[in-house]
């Protein structure tokens, strides 16, 4: 059995990456509060996203400005224990693989991490799901024999981008 530990909240905090990072398909993207200018929804979730402007600012450099490009597009979010608010060192969530990335390639972006100091962020490509949206496809037609092979076929899937 899987142990959880969630929260009573209506987002994601980086507590919740603890344990492992997590790939998420963005659903849709809209206003957010005054401390957080958007909110990411992520397909399947009832808590949001709240990405803070370093990893806005990832985003952009991958996808584009226009966040409903972003809609149907995955990230893998972790747990980063060295993000610092203010003085304090408070952990924070960070992006390690985006899809859809230019060329396929990873993504090298130097961002100003505090006064005077920068740091390069690498974000690696998620390997695309082809596979797996034909066989999400193929498993409407399939008899019940089929959808077996299909169903350890998509394990072996998403055991694969799990380790990746």
């Amino acid at each position: 059995m899987k142990i959880t530990a969630e929260p009573r909240s209506d987002q994601w905090n980086a507590e919740d990456f603890i344990g492992s990072p997590r790939t998420f398909q963005i659903a849709g993207v809209r206003v957010g509060t005054a401390e957080q200018k958007y909110d990411i929804l992520l397909e399947g979730e009832e808590r949001v996203w709240r990405p803070p402007l370093t990893v806005l600012r990832l985003l952009m450099a991958g996808w584009g400005d226009d966040s409903t490009l972003w809609v149907g597009r995955r990230v893998r979010l972790y747990n980063d224990p060295a993000i610092r608010f203010g003085k304090e060192q408070t952990g924070g969530i960070r992006i390690s693989h985006m899809s859809n990335l230019p060329d396929g390639k990873p993504l090298r972006k130097s961002l100003q991490e505090s006064r005077g100091k920068r740091k390069t962020h690498v974000i690696d490509p998620l390997p695309e799901l082809a596979k797996a949206e034909q066989l999400r496809a193929e498993w409407k037609t399939a008899d019940p024999e089929r959808r077996k092979v299909i169903e350890a076929e998509v394990a072996a899937l998403q055991n694969a981008e799990a380790q990746a």
